[in-house]
């Protein structure tokens, strides 16, 4: 077996294990926020108990009561749920597919062409440190004064997202760019977890089993911390999937793009903590519709196939009935998406898509041009060195399609 081959189905695992976790881990997270969100204040006989306010589900055929205690309930139950492998199996797994694909496999998928490094071992190291190093930042905001005043700290975090932004892009090909951009952010959510809310959990078990009373601002620090997952959450769900829309990053501007798109998806998730909370603002989400519609405008791809021009070489293979577009798909399309790639780094063709005749290059011919034309996603990291007249060119002539 080869190892492009076992590559492909260790990251298939990786994935699905990721997906599997990040579904539980969000959904988890979502649901204590909703539920602390609509807490109403409870009748006198509970508040009595300790009970700061209770909130009433109907779901899967029952009815169920969840209630929220000021700081400790009078006598503590026999089993109690922790909320934590959900996140740290998220990141790890997150992590393993990262490694797998990227950083496995640098020279391919992490490091541009003509880029700052020159060896594999280089782009690694920035791609962990690029992580480390966005955790270490967000740590340091979290315990300055500023943390207690929410639209500062959002401006402040927004501004610090598109100067890592800025560096990922310099730094790694688009995709990769894109991509740890979200694991960043991930990582960010991870280490609240680790850091700042299980160590509070933690500290709240010893004092009620010490007889004493909770540090009431301790568990308020660390809701604090689940409630920027929370707005957090939109955000690097899009971006993990993003490999797929290189229309967004592989956008001259693409590193603006997606912070712009992250921050607009916090701002959308602000309306449903407000709704939650009985304060209902129909302008945020208008407001929000305008923004993205207006983000499409602006980045749309401005070609220049109509001035495309074809060059001397292209003329005499013209001049021999051979078709110049099929030359250019022939030299930077099929050498990965054939039915036997000749790219060692593919045991098959990516995404199943084979490109090896005109018939294939005709029903896929939207596709090629989007990724190759538009968007210059394709090749994969310009590897093959595709130069913007042959872009012209084969774009020129996928319009006859």
């Amino acid at each position: 077996m080869s190892s492009a081959y076992l590559l492909d189905w260790l990251s298939m695992a990786f994935r699905w294990l990721h997906v599997l976790a990040a579904i539980a881990w969000i959904g988890s997270s979502l649901k204590y926020v909703w539920v602390d969100n609509n807490l109403r204040k409870p009748p006198q006989w509970k508040a009595d108990k300790g009970i700061k306010g209770d909130v009433w589900v109907i779901h899967g055929g029952g009815i169920y009561e969840f209630q929220k205690y000021e700081l400790a309930p009078e006598r503590m139950p026999e089993v109690l749920h922790w909320v934590k492998w959900e996140s740290y199996t998220t990141w790890l797994s997150g992590f393993l597919l990262v490694s797998v694909i990227y950083y496995s496999q640098a020279s391919t998928y992490l490091m541009p062409v003509d880029g700052v490094f020159t060896a594999s071992w280089q782009a690694v190291a920035a791609g962990i440190g690029f992580l480390a190093s966005t955790l270490l930042i967000y740590e340091i905001l979290i315990r300055t004064p500023i943390v207690t005043k929410g639209a500062i700290f959002a401006v402040v975090m927004s501004l610090v997202f598109l100067g890592l932004s800025y560096i990922a892009f310099q730094l790694f090909s688009p995709r990769a760019a894109a991509l740890h951009v979200g694991a960043a952010i991930g990582t960010i959510m991870s280490g609240n977890v680790f850091f700042g809310i299980v160590p509070a959990q933690k500290a709240f078990m010893r004092a009620i089993e010490s007889g004493q009373q909770p540090n009431a601002a301790t568990a308020a620090f660390a809701k604090q911390r689940s409630l920027h997952n929370n707005y957090f959450t939109l955000a690097v769900v899009l971006l993990m999937i993003s490999n797929h829309y290189p229309i967004v990053y592989s956008h001259e501007l693409g590193w603006v793009l997606i912070v712009a798109i992250g921050v607009l998806s916090a701002y959308i998730r602000h309306f449903f903590n407000l709704k939650n909370q009985g304060v209902t603002k129909p302008q945020i989400l208008v407001i929000a519709g305008a923004l993205i519609v207006a983000l499409v405008v602006l980045a749309a791809p401005k070609s220049n196939v109509e001035a495309a021009s074809v060059d001397s070489s292209v003329e005499s293979s013209v001049a021999l009935n051979e078709n110049p577009a099929m030359v250019i798909v022939n030299t930077h399309c099929s050498g990965c998406h054939a039915v036997q790639p000749s790219n060692p780094a593919f045991a098959a063709p990516p995404a199943g898509i084979v490109i090896e005749n005109e018939s294939h290059v005709r029903a896929l011919a939207d596709r090629i041009r989007s990724v190759s034309v538009d968007s210059k996603y394709m090749p994969l990291g310009n590897l093959t060195g595709m130069t913007q007249e042959e872009r012209d060119t084969l774009g020129q002539w996928l319009e006859s399609y």
